[in-house]
């Protein structure tokens, strides 16, 4: 397995890829497409994994620490793991505009697309399950397996006030709104990156998840920890795509992503 990192060129985020190997020629994958010829690490009916981070984290701590990104890459896929903008080592949005749900969605289809890569596999976790859930509309037939880790049925910041999280992360004044404040608390913690996860916080509040029909080709694979108070009412989601699963694993919002279960739920739901 090799790791490579990069800082896409249009975009600025910056981004890890995982690979096998070399590939050997091209063949038919199970859908019907056909893996480019020469991709790295893109063997035989083995699409491409794209990893989504969740919000406060980066690709990093999500899926190389927790040791997700290399068992995928063992497997034989080529994995990607951007850094979301605000997030890791990816620069921070100018405006809450760069940061909405959709802003966030079209910069990873514009690192697939410099990647070369034509359909893929997704795992999301938290906001990254959030941003998944609207790949497939913003990439039409591109991607195929999906798994959807810890993602909550509302948008988590609709009820946090934008100019008082910003006026705590700017000189540190105490919101009186007890959940903008535990916001406010988290998004601090982070030290020179605050002001653009506040810009984050605001850009996700104004395009707010509420999830229609499901737009995928495949149906998504549903994961929830038995204690994560954040993923309660997912059945309503789990509801609007057809032949969709619901695996509930053990932990709370924070102990599923490095737990045996899900890394075997993902490995199991993307094998094939």
């Amino acid at each position: 397995m090799r790791e490579t990192r990069e800082t896409h060129s249009r975009t600025g985020l910056s981004v890890r890829t995982f690979t096998p190997g070399p590939a050997p020629d091209p063949a038919p994958d199970r859908f019907g497409g056909r893996v480019p010829a020469g991709a790295a690490g893109r063997t035989s009916g083995r699409l491409p994994v794209l990893l989504v981070h969740g919000f406060g984290s980066d690709g990093h701590r999500d899926w190389v620490a927790t040791g997700i990104a290399p068992a995928l890459a063992a497997t034989g896929r080529e994995v990607i793991v951007p850094d979301l903008r605000g997030h890791g080592d990816s620069p921070a949005p100018s405006s809450a505009a760069e940061a909405g749900a959709g802003a966030l969605v079209a910069d990873l289809v514009a690192v697939l697309d410099a990647a070369g890569v034509g359909a893929f596999d997704t795992v999301g976790y938290s906001l990254g399950a959030r941003l998944a859930w609207e790949l497939p509309a913003a990439a039409p037939g591109r991607p195929r397996r999906t798994v959807l880790g810890g993602l909550g049925p509302a948008e988590p910041f609709q009820a946090v006030r934008v100019a008082a999280l910003h006026r705590a992360v700017a000189d540190g004044t105490e919101p009186a709104d007890p959940f903008t404040a535990a916001i406010a608390g988290m998004v601090r913690a982070h030290g020179a990156r605050a002001a653009g996860l506040a810009r984050c916080v605001e850009g996700l509040r104004d395009t707010p998840f509420a999830p229609r029909s499901w737009a995928g080709e495949v149906p998504p694979v549903f994961v929830a920890g038995e204690d994560d108070m954040m993923t309660r009412g997912i059945e309503r989601v789990v509801g609007l795509a057809e032949g969709a699963e619901l695996i509930t694993v053990p932990g709370d919002h924070h102990e599923v992503l490095a737990g045996d279960a899900f890394r075997r739920t993902v490995l199991e739901a993307l094998a094939g």
